[in-house]
């Protein structure tokens, strides 16, 4: 059994970010970080789109609003530093008709409300960015960029490792146990004794938070972004990244165009609901995880809210005309033998029993536990900003 001050379930970036966050500002305390993966990174962080976001969609004063923009910079300084490819190339929200307009108005007074270098711009300034995107108005917002988050975890890893701390893959945890003033977090990697736990674990985090004792407030429900990638003959037709303006009766961004750091165009994602937690195909079944979320009254009351909005997401799933119908209202050249399959996603999503989708960033506390029990988009950008906030509350609790 091992013995440590602190113990992080959980392998992403959130994880990563906050184990190098407590090294960094505490190197006397002993840490490990616990993964049921054989890799790191291998769920929401290694599937992530990889864009740096600047944070002109959050409502001013959230969790999300305070923690992105200075933690894009945060992250950017931790690229600088360890010579991880990133690059701020800007993004621009296209309106495609007038009615988009008061909703894109919506976003620009939010980002300027948040300290985002953002500027609305015209159809001219738009053909000049995105010489082949189409619409009446735009929100320029150049901080926007692009990262491979896989690439910066490992880099995380080295420096954690390096400073001491332990990284236990294959460390599925089944068990958390309460002896006097510690915690044993049982995995099949081996028992890990602390004085202090936190849960990190995105897509099986309310499980770890109901296996610490606690409530969740929260359920997840996991929902797969499915992804095509343009061919290279069609690379010309997104320069950087284009958004669409988000439906507001919606809670997703909508399908868009991004650019990798690696080159190459990805286009989506859609939002459906996935058959298993970790579900990233369309024939991934979990008979029990699917019942779990057709059944949970949250999910219930958001498919009663949304169902006409969802039947669409679900065509869009199964139709790859009905896709491209999407995306061509951003960029009209756009054609199906442009795209081809790319690997999908899954967004753990935070639903409430009232159907309330968990929009900002969720912590739950309890006297040796700090359970994450939401931590959506741009929890990447914001890692090193999460893993501090989190850090403060550790320091708190170990009385460091």
């Amino acid at each position: 059994m091992l013995s440590k001050d602190v113990a992080i379930i959980g392998g992403g970036i959130v994880g990563l970010a906050t184990a190098y966050r407590l090294g960094e500002r505490f190197p006397d305390l002993s840490i490990a970080v616990l993964d049921k993966e054989p890799e790191l990174a291998c769920h929401q962080t290694g599937h992530n789109s990889g864009v740096l976001h600047s944070g002109v969609y959050y409502a001013p004063g959230s969790l999300k609003a305070r923690n992105c923009l200075a933690g894009k910079l945060a992250l950017e300084e931790f690229c600088q530093a360890e010579g991880v490819p990133h690059e701020t190339c800007g993004k621009v929200i296209v309106a495609t008709c007038e009615t988009e307009l008061p909703a894109l108005e919506r976003i620009h007074q939010r980002g300027q409300a948040n300290g985002v270098t953002c500027e609305m711009i015209g159809p001219e300034r738009l053909r000049e960015i995105e010489p082949h995107a189409a619409g009446v108005r735009a929100l320029h917002v150049p901080q926007a960029g692009i990262v491979d988050f896989r690439t910066v975890c490992s880099r995380l890893a080295a420096r954690i490792a390096e400073r001491g701390g332990t990284l236990m893959t294959g460390a599925r945890v089944h068990a958390l146990r309460r002896t006097i003033g510690r915690i044993a977090v049982l995995s099949t990697a081996g028992e890990v004794e602390a004085r202090l736990v936190v849960n990190c674990c995105g897509l099986q985090c309310d499980r770890i938070t109901r296996m610490s004792g606690q409530k969740p407030e929260a359920k997840i429900v996991p929902f797969r972004g499915e992804y095509y990638r343009l061919t290279p003959e069609a690379h010309h037709l997104c320069r950087h990244l284009i958004y669409p303006v988000p439906d507001p009766s919606f809670p997703f961004l909508g399908v868009h165009f991004t650019r990798r750091i690696d080159g190459t165009r990805e286009c989506g994602p859609n939002a459906v609901l996935a058959f298993a937690r970790e579900g990233y195909r369309k024939r991934d079944i979990h008979p029990l995880e699917l019942l779990e979320s057709l059944t949970y009254p949250g999910f219930i009351r958001l498919a009663l809210r949304y169902w006409r909005i969802g039947l669409g997401e679900m065509w869009r799933s199964f139709s790859k005309a009905a896709f491209v119908r999407a995306l061509a209202r951003l960029v009209p050249e756009i054609r199906p033998e442009h795209l081809e399959p790319a690997p999908a996603g899954v967004r753990a999503q935070a639903l409430r029993p009232s159907g309330e989708l968990v929009d900002d960033f969720l912590i739950q506390e309890q006297d040796r536990v700090l359970n994450v029990g939401n931590a959506p988009s741009p929890a990447a950008t914001a890692s090193l900003n999460i893993g501090a906030l989190l850090v403060d509350r550790i320091a708190e609790r170990l009385g460091a």
